[in-house]
């Protein structure tokens, strides 16, 4: 608990701070060539981030940029735009989901997630139903065709992520996973 309040008290810049003051021998080790001396051209992810280092949403976008760049390059040689694989996911996790709820789940405008939905309809991975608690509004459901695609491109984001999940044991992924999400709800529960 120490380390928890730790963080929330003092920010990933104070660890960052207190990392490159010399407080922790991780730093160094992270470091490694990159300070005083290192010779020839840096390599990717070998450059000092200076003061971007101290912010978690550039780290994470860092992240997320190669991978997403990655799953994109294969969704992009089978004819799917982006947005598609998160927005199908989201709907077989959550049968009879509505459309706003799935724009805001996956962080798309409201009509650009019309045209997600239309796209899985053209497919026949999802459809449209009359919602049973609000005519007004529809719910979404996943098909066979849809969950058979489904399972095809998660294989395809193991195969996309498996480099980057190697570098963390088991018990940091759950860790990983719980402090994303718990920075997500507050995101979530500040704008809304």
């Amino acid at each position: 608990m120490e380390e928890f309040n730790y963080f929330s008290m003092n920010g990933l810049a104070g660890i960052t701070r207190d990392m490159a003051e010399g407080k922790d021998g991780r730093a160094r080790e992270a470091r490694g060539s990159q300070g005083e001396g290192a010779v020839g051209a840096p390599g990717p992810g070998s450059l000092d981030l200076g003061r971007l280092g101290d912010f978690i949403g550039f780290r994470l976008r860092r992240v997320q940029n190669q991978l997403s760049r990655r799953f994109s390059a294969i969704t992009a040689e089978m004819g799917l735009r982006q947005g598609l694989f998160s927005s199908l996911a989201i709907v077989s996790a959550n049968p009879g989901v509505s459309q706003s709820d799935l724009s805001r789940e996956v962080g798309l405008d409201k009509s650009v997630t019309v045209t997600m939905v239309d796209e899985m309809e053209r497919y026949g991975w999802a459809e449209r139903r009359r919602s049973p608690k609000d005519r007004r509004r529809h719910a979404l459901y996943i098909t066979p065709a849809g969950q058979a695609k489904l399972d095809e491109l998660f294989a395809l984001m193991d195969e996309t992520e498996s480099d980057a999940l190697h570098q963390l044991t088991p018990e940091e992924l759950k860790q990983l996973s719980e402090v994303l999400d718990r920075m997500y709800q507050a995101i979530v529960r500040d704008d809304g």
